[in-house]
């Protein structure tokens, strides 16, 4: 898993809250679990004019101009704003796999659907929460200012204006932001006990040996 340490990046702004899992990615391209390759169909139902399928090419698909992520200004977005209640619905892991593929590193949002918070902790994005005045300050900004950009510190969990005008703290699990800081999803974490656990392997061949015959 990919290292978050601190991110300076272009925000994008989802004006629309209780978006659940089935708008982030299609349940229809839910057929890989290879955690890469979702990228370009997230919300695909709304980013695009004609209905999604597996294997469409893409680039002879008609966008939808309206669509927040279509938008010129917001190419190349590390960071999306968001409303309440954000990745409701299923507990699809895709959901953050998408995100990920496309370019986000971390979310702000007031609020976060459960599994889908946990999910991104466990793919290496940020889901930042900040009260509503704080988000609707941002979007007015975003609204307001084009290539509005963030600066993300985990360390110190800040999130500041990149001109350093406002700066905002935030707050997350020790141990998630640990894993994060150390690029460690739950395989990480068991392989920092390999040793150990090629000693209880290496002892119980010995004491049981009828187990292995």
């Amino acid at each position: 898993m990919q290292k978050f340490t601190r991110l300076e990046g272009l925000v994008a702004a989802l004006d629309r809250a209780n978006v659940d899992t089935d708008a982030i990615i299609p349940k229809q391209f839910l057929k890989s679990i290879k955690r890469s390759g979702f990228g370009v169909n997230l919300f695909d139902a709304w980013r695009y004019l004609d209905h999604g399928e597996p294997g469409m090419d893409t680039a002879r698909r008609q966008p939808n101009p309206d669509f927040v992520l279509n938008q010129p200004r917001f190419k190349g977005a590390s960071i999306l704003l968001a409303r309440k209640n954000f990745g409701c619905g299923s507990s699809r892991e895709h959901a953050p796999w998408a995100l990920d593929d496309y370019g986000f590193r971390a979310l702000i949002a007031p609020s976060y659907a459960d599994i889908f918070y946990n999910n991104c902790f466990k793919n290496g994005l940020l889901p930042i929460v900040l009260p509503e005045t704080q988000v609707d300050r941002i979007f007015h900004d975003v609204a307001a200012f084009p290539g509005f950009r963030l600066v993300v510190d985990l360390g110190a969990q800040t999130l500041a204006y990149a001109d350093g005008s406002q700066v905002f703290g935030f707050e997350v699990d020790a141990f998630r932001k640990h894993c994060l800081l150390n690029g460690l999803d739950e395989i990480g974490l068991t392989l920092q006990h390999a040793a150990e656990i090629k000693a209880f392997e290496t002892k119980r061949r010995l004491e049981q040996p009828w187990l292995f015959s």
